[in-house]
């Protein structure tokens, strides 16, 4: 089948109701668990090959994710598709409210080369947990775990799941096809394109972008805690992470001894005998390999800045400006710059005029301070005192916001994103008589009463 036909095939499969089933639903996320575990080894290989990702990074940043969301939404499908009562008005007693989780229908879920794991089994999770079919298009960027996952996915009927593969052409042609839902993990150029595309349809879209996420250091920081955990969330998976800490602004009074404490725990983590270990991912393709070398500046840099094929140190870039190259985008790649600071309420000025970023992080030892940050800065999420790891709570949604995206996932927020919510009143035979005409003074009294409207 062709991919419009793919569409058609898996329209008429939700028409017929195969899905709207709360078991069946429980059976295919039981099935999609066991089929992760079938497939575990050669998953693991397919990273390996696509970019030098090691077992211990698979199974702690995609499978691991990815099996906590099905094993959720396993516990919890049944009591989120139930009907939930609601109150009602005093101007509709007597009567009863409730509302209901609809399937949207035929989902598209497009999926990045990162994480291409977890960013697709993730939301389809959600999707098929919700009721829909899924026609999923993985990166081809790292076609080995993409064809592994056409295979995995391939067990399933193409009615609930179809997997495409290809690049630019298919990309156009699904693009083009009429979906009732889109998630699209991915950069801000194609995802505009996507939501240009589902306009012509009246599509919703939830859009998981990414941005400059800012890590910031005060001068009240534990800098052995800052420096352990921003280099672990910095350079984790070679830095190709849409919530890694872009860069660093370090208070002027302590970005010396921080940066001396940021190196030694690059060295203890990444490195043995002085050389980089052998199991650092790899940029996943020579172009990026292009454009992230192309935003080094080598008089900047204060560590690292070595590329071996594919595999490109960790890079520590200091005295940069806002004006430098390395600043001016997403750098997506083992490069860090070190910005400095020297009055927080500036810098957070500064920083509320930007592109709304995915995540923020803030380090201080002040939790009066932390609570102040956290509410004025503008941010998809973000953590006190440590990286990336937000994302990990089911229940905390995760999404962007501006630039870096709309609508969220994650737990429960993966069915909500998922579902339509429908909305039933149901009345009863008696009612109050105000709102048929003709009008008259007793009614009008009597409305004002109701509305709670003062003369």
């Amino acid at each position: 089948m062709n991919i419009k036909e793919i569409v058609d095939f898996q329209r008429e499969y939700f028409y017929s109701g195969k899905t709207l089933d709360v078991n069946v639903r429980l059976n295919n996320l039981r099935k999609l668990k066991s089929l992760m575990y079938k497939y575990r080894l050669q998953l693991n290989e397919a990273f390996i090959t696509d970019y030098n990702k090691s077992e211990f990074d698979v199974l702690g940043t995609e499978f691991y994710i990815t099996i906590a969301e099905i094993d959720f939404m396993i516990k919890h499908v049944k009591k989120l598709s139930k009907p939930k009562k609601v109150s009602t008005s005093i101007v509709n007693f007597p009567s009863k409210g409730y509302l209901l989780q609809e399937p949207y229908g035929v989902a598209l879920v497009v999926a990045p080369w990162n994480y291409p794991l977890q960013l697709t089994i993730c939301p389809l999770v959600g999707a098929i947990a919700a009721g829909n079919t899924v026609v999923l298009k993985p990166s081809n960027y790292c076609p080995t775990v993409s064809k592994v996952l056409y295979e995995m996915l391939g067990e399933f009927d193409k009615g609930l799941i179809s997997v495409i593969l290809g690049g630019r052409k298919e990309n156009t042609e699904l693009f083009d096809q009429r979906f009732d839902f889109i998630f699209f993990t991915g950069g801000d150029v194609v995802g505009r394109l996507l939501m240009a595309k589902a306009a012509a349809h009246l599509t919703p879209v939830a859009l998981e972008l990414g941005g400059k996420s800012p890590a910031i250091v005060d001068e009240d920081a534990d800098l052995d805690l800052a420096a352990k955990r921003l280099a672990w969330g910095k350079f984790l998976n070679a830095g190709q992470t849409c919530v890694a800490p872009d860069h660093f602004y370090v208070h002027e009074k302590v970005k010396d001894k921080f940066i001396e404490k940021l190196i030694a725990v690059v060295k203890e983590f990444y490195y043995h005998d002085g050389k980089l270990d052998s199991d650092f991912p790899f940029i996943i393709n020579d172009k990026h390999v292009t454009r992230i070398t192309g935003l080094i500046e080598n008089d900047k840099v204060i560590f690292g800045g070595k590329i071996h094929g594919r595999q490109l140190e960790p890079t520590i870039m200091d005295h940069v400006k806002e004006t430098d190259p390395v600043m001016q985008q997403e750098i997506f790649g083992p490069v860090l710059p070190i910005l400095t600071f020297k009055s927080l309420d500036k810098l957070l000025e500064m920083q509320k005029r930007k592109e709304k970023p995915l995540a923020f992080y803030y380090f201080s030892r002040s939790k009066a301070k932390a609570r102040r940050i956290m509410q004025l800065m503008p941010y998809g999420g973000g953590c006190v005192n440590d990286s990336i790891m937000h994302l990990t709570n089911d229940k905390l949604p995760f999404g962007g916001v501006g630039r870096s995206g709309m609508g969220h996932y994650h737990g429960k927020e993966s069915f909500y994103t998922f579902s339509h919510q429908k909305s039933v009143l149901v009345k009863g035979k008696h009612e109050l008589n105000v709102k048929y005409p003709p009008v008259n003074n007793k009614k009008l009294k009597m409305f004002k009463y109701l509305a709670k409207v003062k003369d």
